[in-house]
């Protein structure tokens, strides 16, 4: 990556390769000056020892720098030296001396991601430590930092080779808010609905098990406080023991029951409330909150403050809108499932004790709206056409009704308290478990927080590691339009929740990326990032067609914990 470096941080270290040949040959001079009366041939000793210095170097010669830098490359890097703590926006000192960092090539695990994330043999890599400094700060969309995102030119390495160790540059460093952990939420004002089916809760591409154990455990093995119900469509007695020993084995409180085969989907979403309400712990709950096995809730701490805001001894209705003004037009002003529907028990009990009439046929016929039965529709018409409450709209609740590349939505420096859609089909593909993981280092305001570097780069935490060799010359405070609504896109669908969008950058040779693929919490409290990026990924071309960068591409970050 950028080779013009200035490196004075590291210019005396006994581990750089010419301060260790210097004194080699000061320690030889010496030797030479005490035997100058001997007959010991000191100008072949000097030569000897000179020898091995160069060798010296030649064994530690870093791996060469890349052959197709088009995105990047040498003398791309600008600001301020990578070895330098300085931020931008204030000084963090350094503080952790407890971790160490390593950044030798450890071969074994890049075969391993080479082959599990299909690259070829031969591929970039960089390793970059971040140190993160917890301050009485607010959280800011994006944090710009005064140091660069390369030290060194990309180092390129073949899996089926061995390469020396390498000096590790000192960590960027990451002022983020002293926000809380998610080790310490406390869940026990909630109990939460979910309806599925067993295939889809053991399928690898569609189970919830990791995702619901971030929120719903201390990510420990324990509780947090929140009680999930889970309804499982045609499920055995067996399946049914089966469902409730794994959530139970990571630390989940759940009850597992078998749906009414039949009842129709919109249905079975609507008697989520009576069962919730009905069940011993509904009483002592504050939300009965109704989700599907896709909805995630990657700042507990923050949901539940926002929550708090309410008051739930009053019958209350919360949730959002879908994104697409055309599904508010199809289905009408209503909480929309995905996003979360939080429930006081005042209304839950509305629902409960009109349940039969709200689940008629007519209500049935009146909740298709071309696309099936909607369970969401039924609910809203149970509530509006059985009281007096309304919706209470909680904006932070997404319900990401978005077609396409959706990194636009998740670069855009967004806290969100609930995400949806995340398992592909026809919707967008993404890993919300792993992107949280970093919370467990730098609290939950961190996740998904932008860090802009010196050189261009914008590390969207959890999520993406962004290049944009040409600068960045646009508004990062507008959402970049990667992704679209549908059926029917008419260019404005989505501002009224997201404001208007700025441009994509797909295929404009301007940005390059790298996607985070896996995350995880080590042994010593840091946590590492594997950030991949492919060299066909139809993303990163240049207007002609041509790649930016020919070669695959692996960013690992380690994020290591405040002193």
């Amino acid at each position: 990556m950028g080779a013009t470096i200035h490196r004075s941080h590291r210019c005396l270290s006994m581990r750089n390769t010419f301060t260790r040949a210097a004194i080699l040959t000061v320690i030889m001079l010496a030797i030479g000056g005490i035997f100058l009366q001997s007959d010991m041939d000191v100008q072949s000793a000097l030569a000897r020892t000179a020898s091995s210095a160069r060798e010296a170097i030649l064994l530690q010669k870093p791996m060469s720098a890349s052959e197709s830098l088009g995105w990047g490359g040498p003398g791309t890097t600008s600001g301020n030296q990578g070895g330098s703590s300085f931020m931008a926006e204030g000084t963090a000192a350094i503080s952790n001396s407890s971790h160490t960092m390593t950044c030798d090539y450890d071969m074994e695990k890049l075969r391993k991601w080479q082959q599990q994330f299909h690259l070829e043999e031969t591929f970039e890599y960089t390793k970059r430590y971040v140190q993160v400094a917890r301050r009485d700060i607010p959280r800011k969309s994006v944090t710009e930092l005064g140091q660069d995102f390369l030290i060194d030119a990309v180092k390129v390495v073949d899996v089926n080779k061995q390469y020396h160790p390498e000096a590790c540059p000192a960590p960027l460093v990451a002022p983020v808010s002293k926000s809380s952990l998610p080790s310490t939420a406390n869940a026990s004002d909630f109990i939460f609905g979910v309806s599925t089916t067993y295939q889809r809760f053991t399928d690898p591409r569609t189970s919830p098990i990791n995702e619901w154990s971030y929120w719903l455990t201390d990510g420990k093995g324990h509780s947090n406080g929140g009680k999930l119900v889970l309804l499982l469509l045609n499920a055995t007695d067996d399946e049914l023991g089966d469902a409730g020993n794994q959530l139970t084995n990571v630390g989940i409180d759940v009850d597992v029951y078998r749906s009414d085969p039949n009842l129709v989907m919109a249905v079975r979403y609507l008697a989520l409330v009576p069962t919730l309400y009905q069940h011993p712990a509904g009483s002592s709950r504050k939300w009965l909150v109704i989700c599907d096995d896709d909805t995630f809730f990657p700042s507990f701490h923050a949901l539940a403050d926002r929550l708090a805001e309410y008051s739930y001894e009053r019958p209350m209705y919360v949730g959002t809108f879908s994104e697409d003004v055309n599904n508010i037009q199809r289905h009408g002003s209503q909480a929309f499932g995905g996003a979360g529907v939080f429930l006081s028990v005042p209304v839950a009990k509305i629902v409960s004790e009109k349940y039969d009439s709200c689940r008629t046929e007519e209500k049935i016929l009146e909740s298709n709206t071309g696309w099936g039965p909607q369970g969401d529709i039924i609910l809203r018409k149970c509530i509006y056409e059985n009281s007096e409450v309304k919706l209470t709209l909680l904006h932070d609740l997404w319900q990401l009704d978005l077609f396409g590349d959706p990194s636009g939505f998740y670069e855009s420096g967004i806290k969100p308290l609930s995400l949806h859609h995340y398992r592909g089909g026809i919707w967008h593909v993404a890993h919300p478990w792993h992107y949280t993981k970093v919370a467990h280092v730098c609290g939950e305001d961190c996740t998904l927080q932008r860090f802009q570097t010196a050189d261009d780069f914008v590390i969207a935490n959890g999520f993406s590691v962004a290049y944009y060799p040409r600068g960045i010359d646009f508004d990062l405070g507008q959402f970049e339009a990667t992704f679209h609504p549908a059926p029917e896109d008419r260019g404005w669908n989505l501002d009224y929740k997201l404001g208007p969008q700025r441009a994509s950058l797909h295929k404009t040779g301007r940005k390059i990326s790298w996607d985070l693929q896996e995350a995880a919490v080590n042994a010593d409290g840091s946590v590492t990032q594997v950030y991949v990026r492919r060299h066909d990924d139809w993303r990163w071309t240049n207007p002609d067609g041509t790649p930016m960068n020919s070669r695959d591409g692996i960013i690992e970050l380690v994020w290591l914990p405040d002193a």
